[in-house]
C-alpha cells in the first residue's frame, strides 16, 4: 500500500530466528515479485525510454551482483552491527520522500547533457549496489535520482524505477539462490502474503488517505532503526 515491506519482513524473520544474511536475502525473495508485477504494469509507460532503460538496466544489473556478492561475504555478526545505520538510512530516505511530489510537478526540463547521463549512471550504479545487499528505500533513491536527471513524467519515473528495482533484486536473487542462502518456507510464504496484500491493500488503500499508511510506515521504520540500535551486538 505504501511500500517499506522490508521494515517489516525482515524483522519478522530475524524474530522467527532465521540468520541476518539469510533473513535479508529471503526478504529479497519476498519482495521481488511485486516489483516484478509493477514493472509489468507500467511497462507502456516506457516505450520512449527503452535506451535510457537499457543503459540504466546494465549498470543495475552490474550494481546488483556487486551488492549480493558483498551481502554473500558479510558476516552475520557484521550485518547485524551495520544493520541500524541500513535501517536508518532507509527510515531517512522514506521520511523525507514526499518531497518527491514536486520533482512530478515540475516542467520537462531540458535534454540532459552527455555528463549528466553519465553521472546518472554513476548514481543508479550505487544505489543498485545499494539494492543488492540491502534495497530499503531504493525505489525512493531511483525516484529521486530520475528527477535530478530531467525526468518530470512521474509514470515514465515510476516505470524506471520499477524495472530497475526488479532488475537489481533479481539479480541479487539468482546470487543469492546460487549460494543457498535463501529459506525457501518462510519466504513463500511471505511471497504469498506479498500477492494477497498487493491484490487487497489497493481497495484498502482507497478507503485511508495514503498519508495516514505512509505516517505508518514511517513510524514503524522508526521504530525498527531504534530498537535495532539499542539491541546491537
Amino acid at each position: 500500500m505504501a511500500g517499506g515491506g522490508s521494515f517489516i519482513g525482515l524483522p519478522a524473520l530475524l524474530y522467527a530466528g532465521i540468520p541476518p544474511v539469510a533473513a535479508n536475502a529471503t526478504t529479497t525473495l519476498a519482495l521481488w515479485p511485486g516489483a516484478v508485477s509493477s514493472a509489468v504494469a507500467y511497462r507502456g509507460d516506457m516505450r520512449s525510454t527503452w535506451r535510457t532503460l537499457v543503459a540504466l538496466g546494465a549498470v543495475s544489473l552490474a550494481g546488483g551482483l556487486l551488492g549480493a556478492l558483498l551481502l554473500v561475504r558479510t558476516s552475520d555478526t557484521s550485518f547485524l552491527r551495520l544493520l541500524p545505520w541500513l535501517m536508518l538510512t532507509a527510515a531517512l530516505t522514506f521520511t523525507v520522500s514526499s518531497r518527491r511530489g514536486a520533482a512530478a510537478a515540475a516542467p520537462p526540463a531540458a535534454a540532459p547533457s552527455q555528463a549528466a547521463r553519465y553521472r546518472t549512471m554513476l548514481f543508479v550504479f550505487a544505489i543498485a549496489i545499494y539494492g543488492g545487499y540491502f534495497g530499503g528505500g531504493m525505489g525512493i533513491m531511483m525516484l529521486a535520482t530520475l528527477a535530478a536527471s530531467g525526468m518530470s513524467d512521474i509514470h515514465e519515473m515510476n516505470g524506471l524505477k520499477s524495472t530497475l528495482g526488479a532488475t537489481i533484486n533479481g539479480i541479487a536473487l539468482a546470487e543469492f539462490i546460487l549460494r543457498r542462502v535463501v529459506w525457501w518456507t518462510p519466504g513463500l510464504v511471505m511471497v504469498g502474503g506479498a500477492i494477497v496484500g498487493g491484490y487487497t491493500g489497493a481497495s484498502i488503500a482507497r478507503r485511508i488517505p495514503r498519508r495516514y499508511i505512509r505516517l505508518f510506515v514511517i513510524a514503524v521504520g522508526w521504530s525498527m532503526t531504534a530498537y535495532f540500535f539499542i539491541r546491537q551486538p
